[in-house]
């Protein structure tokens, strides 16, 4: 059920919902991730290793707290490249060095508002009858990113993150940190119920969003270290703040 338009204008910007969440990841040794983020930021480990994850869905009613969801507009596809990091301060976020949308309008807004690193980009997402999951990314030039996945969804219950698993660390992230280009850093929150995710054991990636990031480490041919599926959750976004 969307949530409520009651609200505190000053914890609630919007409400979205987010759908068929594809979660992959892929260990990166914290000494090739560190250069790649701002001073200020520390690269989180988990096991040993940075995870820097691929991450595609279906933004669905995605309004601002005062307007009801547009056809046409509050409805796109996205895909995210990230990681997570500690701020100096000891705020704890995700970090997204890129998020790819295939609405340019989206694509307008999310930067201007959210002083996100929003892309346009050709997307596909598909889950068939048969519980066959597709997706795939093509950035617009100039870019040469890309991407395309096929997984076959389990019949498994889905579960919750056990508190201090991996998928805790890797899934249940509800702050983001950003950077305005005066360096400023913010953070912002998103609040909804624990993911109910399936692990995946059997699936096909190919892509070079990372290679392309990291120049070198992880080829269009390397399979992600750990890949899970939920189908989705209602979110409420509050605004961003200063750090």
């Amino acid at each position: 059920m969307e949530a409520q338009t009651t609200h505190d204008d000053l914890t609630t910007a919007g409400y979205q919902t987010w759908r068929h969440l594809m979660f992959l990841h892929w260990r990166v040794p914290v000494a090739d991730l560190q250069p790649l983020l701002p001073e200020g930021l520390i690269a989180e480990a988990f096991d040993g290793s940075a995870w820097l994850a691929l991450v595609p869905f279906s933004m669905e009613r995605v309004r601002p707290w005062w307007s009801p969801a547009i056809p046409g507009v509050s409805w796109f596809l996205e895909t995210n490249l990230r990681t997570y990091v500690r701020h100096a301060s000891g705020i704890r976020g995700v970090w997204f060095f890129s998020l790819d949308a295939n609405s340019r309008l989206a694509v307008r807004i999310a930067r201007a508002l959210w002083k996100l690193n929003y892309i346009d980009c050709g997307i596909t997402l598909n889950v068939d009858p048969d519980n066959k999951y597709t997706a795939s990314g093509q950035r617009r030039s100039p870019h040469t990113e890309f991407y395309s996945i096929t997984a076959s969804l389990t019949a498994d219950s889905p579960q919750e993150a056990p508190a201090g698993s991996l998928e805790e660390f890797l899934l249940e992230r509800y702050t983001l940190l950003t950077q305005a280009p005066d360096g400023q850093f913010y953070s912002g929150q998103v609040h909804h119920d624990p993911y109910q995710y399936q692990l995946l054991s059997e699936i096909d990636c190919q892509q070079n969003y990372t290679g392309c990031l990291l120049k070198r480490h992880c080829d269009e041919a390397r399979p992600p270290d750990h890949a899970a599926w939920s189908v989705g959750v209602d979110v409420r976004v509050s605004p961003l703040r200063r750090v």
